[in-house]
């Protein structure tokens, strides 16, 4: 489909069509960054338990610095697609040339800056011994190389406010492929060991992330960028921080969040933490339906609130939440009946597997509230207010579950399963403070002026 046909599309078509045709590719991505995440965890599960451990630890250090300009993409998404609703095909163009040029500096900054305090973070989290070297080694190449990251952030959330998922699709499955080729060479046939891992993630999201970029400047499939549109404009930063920055806060606060609640679990030990890292990268497979329906909502949302199409707003709510529910039950249910089987694929050792088994099937159970979220998520970005969006974010981790955490620890004997209950339960109070946030209504009103 041209831009054109599918702005009609978007803003016309069939609900249901119009959410499965735009979500399939976004679940597909992001099941293709989940291989990323479960092809390194495979490779360095054959090195030991340590070792897997340390990239459980790190993981929500890297996600907090990525937060940061994750939320600049989200404002991305939300400006494009309202301005394509509206017909202003101009403006959407300048947005995107901020994007670019705003990610590029920012990841540069966040990059050195992560590079220089990361042994100083290992140790705040618990890090000791090996656990600390390879949690270190690892980071630091991620962090060196997220520039390419923040192009591919950038990248996506241009093309997701045209409603094309499906070009970012094509590139992330080309680039976990390359990262499947370079995994086993840089870690076993160059003896690199973790950091081959890290720098095989690196190098095939470079390759690819420097490609997209490219087309964005040389073919004519939609926005078309020129190096004029690269120049920051303070009028345009300042909308595309107004919006981004509520989403990098909440995104960051609950990375930030989750390291915490890595504390907490590496405290269990760490067979617990590695049993939680493996449960949580199965969990994100079963979870990618709802995160894809969610992510093209916001898409939806948008050009519809940009066409003043209110009615047809609330309709792809409604839709969403359904078609997301029936994905998560049925995904839920496969992941209960064989948890032991999926876990016993990383990891042989006894505590990992009923630790991790048990996680999972605890978490299957409640998987539709994290489908609720998702979609309140969506919504909330998708219209613009993304305090509405950080104000879920944060509360479901720093208000609900890591104080849950703590009264279980103390008060209760679950221990590590303490960890567990509180992400259910957390799961479920945050989805009822969503709701009442939606029925206020006030998403409804868009971010931009119909014609500028």
């Amino acid at each position: 489909m041209n831009y054109s046909k599918k702005r009609e599309f978007i803003l016309e078509g069939k609900m249901s069509k119009v959410i499965l045709v735009l979500s399939g590719p976004l679940m597909i991505n992001n099941l293709i960054q989940t291989i990323y995440n479960l092809t390194d965890t495979y490779f360095v599960s054959i090195l030991g338990d340590t070792e897997v451990a340390a990239i459980t630890l790190i993981w929500p250090v890297i996600f907090f610095m990525m937060s940061l300009g994750i939320g600049v993409s989200i404002a991305g998404t939300t400006l494009i697609s309202q301005y394509i609703g509206s017909d202003n095909y101009t403006k959407a163009k300048y947005i995107a040339g901020q994007i670019i040029s705003f990610s590029l500096v920012f990841s540069f900054v966040l990059g050195i800056i992560g590079f220089i305090i990361s042994p100083h973070i290992i140790r705040f989290m618990g890090g000791e011994g090996d656990l600390f070297t390879y949690s270190n080694e690892f980071l630091r190449i991620i962090f060196l190389g997220m520039p390419t990251m923040f192009i591919f952030f950038a990248f996506n959330a241009i093309k997701q406010g045209q409603g094309d998922t499906m070009t970012p699709m094509r590139y992330g499955a080309l680039s976990v492929g390359l990262n499947i080729i370079l995994d086993p060479i840089f870690i076993f046939v160059l003896d690199m060991d973790i950091q081959g891992a890290a720098l095989a993630t690196v190098l095939a999201r470079g390759v690819f992330a420097i490609y997209a970029l490219y087309t964005l400047f040389n073919k004519n499939t939609g926005i078309q960028l020129t190096k004029k549109d690269l120049i920051f404009n303070k009028e345009l930063l300042q909308k595309i921080i107004k919006i981004g920055l509520p989403s990098s806060i909440g995104q960051s606060t609950a990375a930030l969040g989750f390291t915490v609640l890595n504390i907490f679990i590496l405290s269990f030990g760490e067979e617990t933490i590695t049993a939680f890292g493996i449960g949580n990268r199965i969990n994100s497979l079963i979870l990618m339906p709802a995160m894809g329906i969610g992510s093209a909502l916001a898409t939806i949302v948008g050009q519809n609130l940009g066409a003043d199409n209110i009615k047809r707003a609330k309709e792809a709510v409604k839709t969403s939440a359904f078609i997301a529910t029936i994905f998560l039950v049925i995904g839920g249910s496969i992941i209960f009946s064989l948890s032991e089987k999926v876990v016993g694929i990383f990891s042989d050792n006894a505590i990992v597997l009923k630790q991790g088994s048990q996680y999972l099937k605890l978490i299957s159970m409640g998987l539709p509230l994290v489908g609720f979220f998702q979609i309140f998520i969506g919504t909330f970005q998708g219209s613009g207010h993304t305090i509405s969006a950080m104000i879920i974010m944060m509360g479901r981790l720093w208000g609900l579950r890591i104080p849950m955490i703590l009264i279980f620890k103390k008060f209760t004997n679950l221990g590590p399963s303490s960890v567990w209950y509180s992400m259910v339960l957390s799961n479920a109070f945050i989805c009822i403070i969503g709701f009442g946030i939606y029925m206020t209504g006030k998403w409804k009103k868009k971010v931009i002026k119909r014609k500028v």
